[in-house]
């Protein structure tokens, strides 16, 4: 039998799989291939046997069943932008679904139904022409799709919940290249699950989202300080939350100020710890309880001020820039106590890569408004997820910077009360395991037994069948 690739695919297969499919199939000699391999992250360096670029949902599931039929391992691709490179493979069949962009919203109903291949600014920019938003994330070029099944905190997170709390239903492509669907009244075990527990039960192909009214004009922005003040702003910034209104969601990072035309010239490149902020309410509100943030000490530049959603959605992409080396680690604490605050100075100041930072996400507020039972996502009783970021735009400087994320993450352990699933890097079945705790993993397990017995889908945040 003729035979293509490395991985040995019979031509006969590829031939059966391109018939009828609608997309488009990618193999090593074609032209395009290295630019369909590349995802986000510059670090990762794989080199798949065949992407299946899906326009549909009859692609996905002919991709599915050719995926079992050739025993190739399988990554599934939406927006690109898992940082551990889990959306592709060597030698193996990616399934591609970033050509599936379509939005369609629902303004009398505030819905939005999204397909997988969607990315946050897209969906920002169709829900914010009707003055609405659905919660996610902070990068714009970050997929809805990825973003969604492991949670999804952002801006908006504390006013109105994590990202999974707006979903409705979903329509998914199973193990076995079946169409179905999953709501609160129809396979809601499946729905608990895949809220929060990524792609291990399926391909998701569209959402349906619950929209909020937001905006479209937000009071938001980073206020800055020398790093040298940190330890007096966290005591403060300590205290100022511990009443915050759900309106205010905040973030704090420490890097290096990054060469941007909003920051003057002379601050390029100083270390600082910056308060960056969001206040969905009213705008004269919240300026009354930004003030005292706005006043400590002496902010060295103070842009949070009234803006479009939109534009502070991006405020981050800057930093976030596609082929760049990143590696990440994360965990929940329970507060921003003196000893976070040291082991975090003691990092900050020791900063090399002006792309380098850890941010500490402030939670609570509506996203405890649903009881923890009620999906599968963990953790909505932390008090922070802090993320740290070692980043380099050369791969000679990466290493380095991994190493600072390493030792960072190690000293921050201790106070570790939980992981955010979507800040993961590869990292094993027990730092998963530890993400979901003890009964939710369990009852991840009997899920996936049930919907994917032979572990089909398995790169990914893996949850082994039971």
């Amino acid at each position: 039998m003729a035979m293509t690739g490395e991985a040995g695919i019979s031509e006969v297969a590829l031939d059966e799989l391109k018939t009828g499919f609608r997309g488009e199939i990618v193999t090593r000699s074609d032209d395009g291939y290295d630019q369909h391999r590349t995802v986000w992250n510059g670090s990762i360096d794989r080199r798949p046997a065949v992407i299946a670029r899906c326009i549909g949902v009859a692609d996905v599931m002919a991709a599915v069943r050719f995926g079992r039929a050739t025993g190739l391992a399988v990554a599934v691709r939406s927006g690109g932008h898992s940082f551990p490179g889990l959306s592709v493979c060597d030698d193996g069949f990616v399934i591609d679904l970033s050509l599936m962009r379509g939005i369609r919203v629902d303004p009398d109903a505030r819905t939005a139904r999204v397909q997988a291949g969607v990315t946050l600014g897209e969906l920002d920019r169709e829900t914010q022409a009707f003055g609405m938003a659905v919660p996610a994330g902070i990068v714009t070029t970050t997929g809805v799709a990825g973003l969604t099944l492991g949670g999804g905190i952002g801006w908006l997170t504390r006013k109105f919940g994590l990202t999974i709390d707006q979903l409705l239903s979903v329509d998914m492509v199973t193990a076995t290249g079946d169409f179905v669907k999953a709501s609160a009244t129809e396979n809601a075990d499946l729905f608990w699950g895949i809220r929060g527990g990524g792609g291990n039960f399926g391909i998701v192909t569209e959402f349906e989202f619950r929209l909020n009214l937001v905006g479209p004009e937000v009071l938001a922005g980073a206020i800055l300080w020398p790093m040298s003040e940190s330890p007096k702003l966290m005591r403060f910034y300590r205290d100022w939350i511990s009443d915050a209104p759900n309106d205010l969601t905040t973030i704090v990072v420490h890097r290096k100020a990054p060469a941007l035309p909003v920051i003057p010239e002379e601050l390029h490149g100083a270390p600082v710890v910056a308060v960056a902020a969001c206040w969905a309410g009213d705008i004269e509100e919240g300026e009354r309880v930004l003030r005292p943030l706005k006043q400590f000490g002496q902010p060295v530049l103070d842009v949070c001020v009234p803006k479009p959603f939109v534009t502070h959605q991006s405020m981050f992409d800057p930093s976030f820039q596609r082929g760049w080396h990143y590696y990440f680690r994360s965990c929940d604490i329970a507060s921003v106590s003196d000893a976070v605050m040291d082991v975090g100075l003691k990092y900050g100041e020791a900063i090399q890569s002006p792309i380098t930072s850890f941010a500490m996400f402030q939670l609570g507020g509506a996203m405890r408004d649903v009881g923890d039972d009620e999906t599968a996502f963990n953790g909505r009783g932390s008090g922070h997820t802090v993320n740290i970021n070692g980043n380099a735009t050369t791969p000679d400087a990466f290493p380095s910077e991994r190493d600072w994320v390493r030792s960072f993450w190690s000293e921050l352990e201790p106070h570790n009360v939980g992981a955010y699933v979507n800040f993961l890097m590869d990292e094993g079945e027990d730092r998963v395991r530890r993400s979901y705790g003890p009964e939710k993993y369990r009852r991840l397990q009997q899920l996936k037994r049930h919907w994917d017995p032979d572990n089909f889908f398995r790169l990914n945040q893996n949850i082994p069948p039971a």
